[in-house]
């Protein structure tokens, strides 16, 4: 037992103490966070170009907006459009807007903006917008009808989905918690690709270890001193805690980044803007930052105590299956790496196939589909984080890690036969049915 520590323990801080560990573990839970949170605060607080534009309309429908907040600023002109393309920088204008005249009928209007600079594509949008607005105002007007009766057939429907559950005394109460299924989804998502990413890098990272010291012949001397399984276990144990270490720190860090800028978010959008900005900003900036917080509410209000152990024991689970499949394949390899690629592609199958599973079975997770992958250990510890955020059914969720911690004693007992043997041949690949063998020999 003392060796097996010994070997753990050297498995562990050589990894924990490089440098490319430290700058992973901390920088990747600020990427996250920023992705979320970066968009909306940079609405609010940097502000938009202002864009003052003069406008000739031959058509006589357009009428320039008093809103001076708006990112595009509309002057209604009314000299020749040749003058104004010459002299509108000299008056203060970053450009030309010309509207041809038009019939009623019309489809499409082709408008031009003159100017020598490039228009940004928020403000060309808001120009289409603004002109697309007043064309369709002028139709329905010349149609006959009343813009107040076309604007009250216009409805906007917006769906929240709320949760209820029955309290101790059998009553239907209803949760503080906001069900979205697009933040079910992204936790989801983002769930099972970070499964998948760790199994992938640390389950390579044992293999390569193992051949590392099978090439160098390293392992025979330390075979000397501890037996194969110990040596085995020892790497799995030591990187597996490496792994965990990273993922602790990483909920960590994502829960103090996510309440920090969760402050900034709860900010009156308004009061925020009149102190960033006295001139006013678009009120689409004060609509984004309301979905941002309303987004965040709906994150914080997950049931994230239930969520994150179960991910972590999934996480376990599996680095437990695929690190042992890892190790056993490193033990098997021979000289020639490239004819050695065959095994490393079935370890690997199952881990591939799980990801490319992922986004059906999280558009439809009651599905067949996701319920028996999601018990299958081979494809359980990608597709069940992926669907924790649903709350699959409690018995599923028995079954899948009774059969989840199960299959990782198996293989690992079953990685262990093989690389007792493995560790020490040399010169060619070992074959299925030579696996098998070891599998099953006494030696």
């Amino acid at each position: 037992m003392n060796k097996l520590w010994l070997i753990i323990e050297r498995e562990y801080l050589t990894r924990v103490k490089k440098k490319s560990f430290i700058l992973i573990t901390l920088i990747s839970p600020l990427i996250f966070v920023a992705i979320f949170t970066v968009p909306a605060l940079v609405a609010v607080f940097a502000g938009k170009e202002q864009t003052t534009v003069a406008v000739k309309d031959d058509s006589g429908v357009f009428t320039a907006p008093e809103d001076t907040s708006a990112r595009v600023t509309f002057v209604l002109m009314t000299d020749p459009i040749d003058v104004l393309k010459a002299t509108y920088k000299g008056r203060g204008f970053d450009g030309v807007l010309y509207i041809p005249s038009f019939q009623d009928t019309i489809k499409k209007l082709k408008i031009t903006y003159f100017s020598e600079g490039q228009l940004s594509l928020g403000a060309m949008k808001s120009i289409e917008d603004r002109i697309a607005g007043q064309v369709e105002d002028h139709k329905v007007k010349a149609a006959g009808y009343s813009e107040e009766v076309m604007e009250g057939f216009k409805t906007k429907v917006s769906l929240e989905q709320r949760e209820v559950a029955f309290n101790e005394n059998g009553e239907l109460v209803e949760t503080d918690k906001k069900n979205s299924a697009g933040v079910a989804t992204a936790i989801g998502f983002i769930a099972g690709f970070i499964i998948y990413i760790v199994l992938i890098f640390y389950g390579t990272m044992i293999m390569r270890s193992v051949m590392e010291e099978k090439t160098n012949r390293i392992v025979e001397v330390i075979i000397s001193s501890v037996k194969p399984f110990q040596l085995m276990m020892g790497k799995i144990i030591g990187v597996s805690a490496v792994g965990l270490t990273q993922m602790i720190i990483w909920i960590v860090l994502t829960i103090v980044l996510t309440s920090v800028a969760g402050i900034f978010l709860n900010v009156d959008p308004a009061a925020a803007q009149n102190a960033m900005n006295p001139m006013g900003q678009p009120p689409q900036q004060a609509e984004m930052m309301n979905q941002s917080a309303e987004i965040f509410s709906m994150i914080t209000s997950q049931n994230w105590g239930y969520i994150i152990p179960i991910f972590l024991v999934y996480f376990l689970g599996g680095y437990f299956i695929y690190s042992s499949l890892f190790a056993a394949v490193g033990s098997a390899m021979g000289d020639d790496m490239g004819e050695s690629q065959s095994l490393t592609i079935v370890a690997m199958a199952p881990i591939i196939i799980s990801i490319i599973l992922i986004s059906p079975v999280i558009d439809n997770p009651t599905s067949p589909l996701a319920t028996w992958m999601s018990i299958i250990p081979l494809f359980s510890p990608v597709i069940m984080p992926a669907r924790l955020a649903f709350e699959p059914p409690l018995w599923e969720l028995i079954v899948s890690i009774v059969m989840l911690l199960g299959s990782a004693v198996f293989f690992v007992w079953l990685s262990g036969r093989i690389y007792r043997v493995g560790i020490l041949l040399y010169g060619k690949k070992a074959s299925l049915k030579e696996l098998v063998k070891w599998t099953f020999s006494n030696e």
